[in-house]
């Protein structure tokens, strides 16, 4: 079985093609950091109209380097949330276009499930039931994953997500967007306890995440606060390391009673910040401290990208899932029950 999938939930255009729902044919991502840099973060209106202007391109692209027509594709599948809406729609639109076009069946996919499966992408199957943790730029999830198109919510943020308090303080830093691997490069050369950022966990058993007031401290170290300067300078590089640890600190310490909770001994982890390296070497230790299974998605699929929505639409077919028909609409939320 041969899929296409689109996604355009946040600032990035991607179509891949994925046989089977594990074998990768192609998948292009169009980038518009540079776009969105001069701003610091995602701007709704100029992501949305750049998906506009980059879809067909990309589109053709990813079709011609996977060696195949449209009559070769037997399913479409497309992001229909979460995400911005207006950015969701282009996506929607164009996959309901040529579903309509080519008469194929489309399904419309959660994002957050979709970096789950990016876990399997070119190394088999997911290993379930699993804790899954989804966490990037708009979403830090904790998910119950009971098989692979069986995906409940455990946990999420109730305030910025991970990602997006990196972007934040990379901000603060003046060291450029995207905030991730800026932050990351860095923290390569700081000290991670120059500053003693507190770790926000929200009660012993929350399953919760609440980075905002982990940015705000972070503000504080580097500007002062109420008019005055800061107690003492602080190298940009050590404020880096600082935050850097916290957050790694945070998700591990969630991920951990997650397993605790649920009693099982499998981890999945997708979404941008994931390819972070001190976090997959924190989450390679909890897995070899308690003896169980980790599948952390490649670094190519964690950040946005269309292989995984498109191996998910392969999944959902060959399960005989009710495909989604032309009404379907996008929301800026996910629905998993």
């Amino acid at each position: 079985m041969i899929c296409l999938g689109i996604e355009t939930s946040c600032d990035e255009t991607a179509c891949g093609v994925v046989r089977d729902g594990r074998e990768v044919l192609s998948n292009v991502v169009r980038s518009q950091a540079a776009l969105h840099a001069p701003y610091g973060g995602i701007v709704p209106e100029i992501a949305s109209r750049a998906h506009v202007e980059d879809i067909l391109r990309v589109l053709r692209t990813a079709l011609a380097e996977a060696g195949v027509t449209p009559a070769a594709i037997d399913v479409l599948a497309v992001t229909n949330r979460p995400g911005l809406i207006g950015s969701l729609i282009v996506g929607l639109m164009a996959a309901k276009a040529l579903a309509f076009a080519w008469r194929k069946p489309l399904h419309a996919v959660d994002h957050l499930h979709a970096h789950i499966v990016a876990a399997a992408l070119g190394t088999g199957q997911l290993r379930v039931p699993s804790v899954g943790l989804v966490v990037s730029g708009g979403h830090t999830s904790l998910l119950a994953v009971h098989d692979a198109l069986t995906v409940r919510p455990l946990g999420g943020t109730t305030d910025d997500a991970a990602g997006e308090a990196f972007d934040k303080v990379a901000q603060i830093l003046g060291l450029g967007y995207p905030g991730g691997p800026a932050i990351a490069a860095a923290a390569r050369d700081g000290n991670p306890a120059a500053v003693p950022f507190a770790r926000s966990l929200l009660g012993s058993r929350s399953l919760d995440f609440s980075f905002s007031g982990l940015k705000t401290a972070a503000r504080y170290a580097v500007l002062g606060q109420q008019g005055r300067p800061p107690a003492a300078p602080v190298a940009a590089a050590d404020v880096a390391a600082s935050f850097q640890m916290a957050v790694v600190d945070t998700l591990v310490e969630k991920c951990a009673r997650a397993l605790d909770a649920t009693g099982w001994t499998s981890l999945i982890v997708g979404g941008g910040v994931a390819a972070n390296r001190v976090l997959r070497e924190r989450l390679e230790a909890l897995a070899a401290a308690r003896g169980i299974a980790l599948a952390v998605a490649r670094p190519e699929f964690c950040t946005d990208n269309a292989a995984m929505v498109a191996a998910l639409g392969c999944m959902l077919a060959a399960a005989g899932r009710p495909c989604a028909d032309l009404t379907v609409d996008a929301a800026p939320d996910s629905r998993m029950p």
